[in-house]
């Protein structure tokens, strides 16, 4: 444990040297003293381990065609560089910020700063409605797909997702009850459904999880009063030999679109058909097979617990699905490399 800390320590002390080094030729005499002084902190830590895990130089192939390609080709100012937007669009998903509470984080943060490669003394801090319109540009392109698509890619190329088996799962996204519209309703395109004996109104998000690695290779976001045997097929990428799945997935493989799908079912038996057998050697195998289940699909817990845990991400921030939707195709890309993180590290 001591030795990971150490190791880290170095690779963050490199990482703010080499960000700071390669957007500017001289460093101000507050940042050599804080680089000095300083303790390594857990988000110190964090943000030079995404440096190396993240696939920069391929995000920005990717999405380079989409961002302004007709820039310096007129009057005005030239865009702030590709990469400088992503990172700032990623801090956003990590830390779970708003697009106004990321502009103060940034000036007040010299994590922040050295991540972005931004020194104050020469340049500003793109403010929020910058961000605004970079996220924008990537919902009405689809690059958020783009950046989920890349990402995923370098975890194939790498061995960790494979094609196996998957577990698909849903999690509930409250939104905002909030009618202060001009039509003075909550978001039609939200819906409500009941959990146990709780009432929400949001939306679904829904994955298909791969059985080995835990990572996430397909994407849904529907309604929260969608079933979640209806988004079914959207989370299966047809390779698969093994789907698992809880009791609300039920009746799944009969559906007309999965029917045809050679592959095997695991899905959970409902607690009242297990609770029913009567006691014997029938209903302690039962309940045997129910838990070897039930180990297989905890995996796709972890993917919830980041997204929820480590990014905060407990209410939808935007209105309409196709907003959520693709905020939804990054968390669950940045979530991967997170989950992926001690494999790429150690390549």
């Amino acid at each position: 444990m001591q030795t990971t800390r150490i190791a880290c320590d170095i690779i963050t002390t490199i990482f703010y040297l080499t960000t700071t080094s390669s957007m500017s030729k001289q460093i101000s005499f507050a940042q050599a003293e804080y680089e000095a002084k300083r303790k390594t902190t857990r988000r110190d830590r964090f943000l030079a381990e995404m440096e190396i895990v993240v696939p920069w130089a391929r995000l920005r192939e990717a999405l380079s065609p989409h961002y302004y390609p007709t820039a310096g080709q007129g009057p005005g100012r030239p865009p702030i560089d590709l990469e400088r937007m992503l990172r700032l669009y990623f801090l956003q998903q990590w830390f779970g910020l708003a697009d106004e509470a990321l502009e103060d984080a940034v000036y007040d943060s010299q994590a922040f700063r050295g991540f972005l490669g931004l020194d104050l003394g020469r340049e500003a801090v793109p403010d929020a409605t910058t961000l605004l319109k970079f996220r924008h540009l990537l919902e009405t392109n689809g690059l958020t797909k783009t950046i989920f698509d890349t990402i995923n890619a370098l975890l194939r190329e790498r061995g960790l997702l494979m094609n196996q088996g998957t577990l698909v799962d849903a999690t509930i996204i409250a939104a905002p009850s909030s009618t202060k519209n001009k039509a003075k309703t909550r978001d039609p395109e939200m819906g409500h459904t009941r959990k146990g004996k709780q009432y929400y109104f949001g939306a679904k998000a829904h994955i298909g999880v791969d059985e080995e690695s835990g990572l996430v290779h397909s994407i849904s976001t529907t309604a929260a009063n969608v079933a979640d045997i209806t988004a079914t097929v959207n989370l299966l990428h047809g390779e698969e030999e093994a789907v698992f799945a809880d009791a609300g997935y039920t009746g799944a493989e009969k559906r007309a679109e999965l029917k045809n799908r050679k592959v095997k079912w695991h899905i959970a038996a409902k607690r009242g058909t297990v609770a029913a057998l009567p006691e014997g050697e029938v209903k302690d195998l039962t309940q045997r097979i129910e838990r070897l289940k039930a180990q297989v699909r905890s995996r796709v817990e972890h993917v919830f617990h980041i997204l929820k845990d480590r990014f905060h991400y407990r209410q939808l921030r935007y209105k309409g699905l196709k907003k959520n939707g693709a905020q939804h195709e990054v968390l669950f890309a940045l979530a991967n490399l997170i989950i992926a993180k001690k494999a790429l590290l150690a390549v």
